[in-house]
């Protein structure tokens, strides 16, 4: 990275503090040049979501090479969200952390670059960050590692659930081919839509059935687990999917 990126990088990142900043580092005219976005994020301070205007206006302007976001008060190592994103992206990704020095004002510290791998989050224990690992994201993992299938992958806007009109689970499995099924004929691999405090009054939360009334599921502020499928949440449930094209076709652990 040519210094001027570097430098143009460190100076957005203490520009937005707290925020986070973020950005894209591009080439144009066979010059590399850093793109300043907007973070769009509902909690700026905890992680970004870079405005589309502002990502199309950077293509339309030269090539994207890499995005850049910073790290408020915190090292500039990738989390697991990052890394995740990174091989959605399929782009290098560049991190600058931010710290507040001795007199309390921001400085910039240590600065992380990473690439796609092939990395993949682990089922269990991976940490929330909606939106990019979240209990959707979970269910997508699992449909992919376990049946080598894809699901569908919405944008999900921090607080959808409580915008008045919002059903996108619901929407989503209708659109990929699930069918809704009777709870009491549960088998491995169905879908479990639950509602958790959704001003929408529709399913804000999903899990995995993986039999032997256990359910893989992720909830906000929380690591990815299996957990008993049971009391609160069958009570939260709302109701259970079923990928019709391969129904019978899952084998019991």
């Amino acid at each position: 990275m040519m210094p001027a990126t570097r430098e143009a990088i460190r100076q957005h990142a203490l520009a937005d503090y707290p925020r986070e900043a973020c950005g894209l580092v591009i080439v144009v005219k066979g010059r590399e040049r850093y793109w300043p976005c907007r973070n769009t994020a509902a909690t700026p301070s905890e992680h970004f979501v870079m405005a589309a205007e502002d990502y199309a206006a950077a293509e339309d302007s030269g090539e994207i090479i890499a995005v850049v976001h910073s790290h408020p008060d915190a090292s500039a190592h990738a989390s697991e969200g990052d890394r995740v994103a990174c091989e959605t992206s399929g782009l290098p990704w560049v991190i600058q952390s931010v710290m507040r020095d001795q007199d309390g004002h921001p400085s910039t510290g240590d600065i992380e670059h990473i690439e796609p791998t092939g990395y993949r989050a682990p089922l269990v224990g991976r940490p929330f960050h909606h939106g990019i690992l979240d209990c959707w994201s979970l269910c997508r993992d699992w449909y992919a590692q376990e049946l080598q299938l894809e699901l569908p992958d919405p944008e999900r806007r921090d607080n959808w659930w409580d915008d008045g009109h919002s059903d996108l689970y619901t929407e989503n499995l209708a659109a990929a081919g699930f069918v809704a099924v009777s709870p009491a004929d549960m088998q491995r691999g169905d879908m479990i839509l639950m509602q958790i405090r959704s001003r929408n009054l529709v399913p804000n939360h999903a899990g995995i059935y993986l039999g032997g009334g256990l359910m893989l599921h992720h909830l906000h502020g929380r690591l990815s687990s299996r957990d008993i499928y049971g009391g609160y949440w069958q009570e939260v449930t709302r109701s259970i999917w079923r990928l019709s094209d391969i129904a019978g076709h899952i084998a019991t652990p």
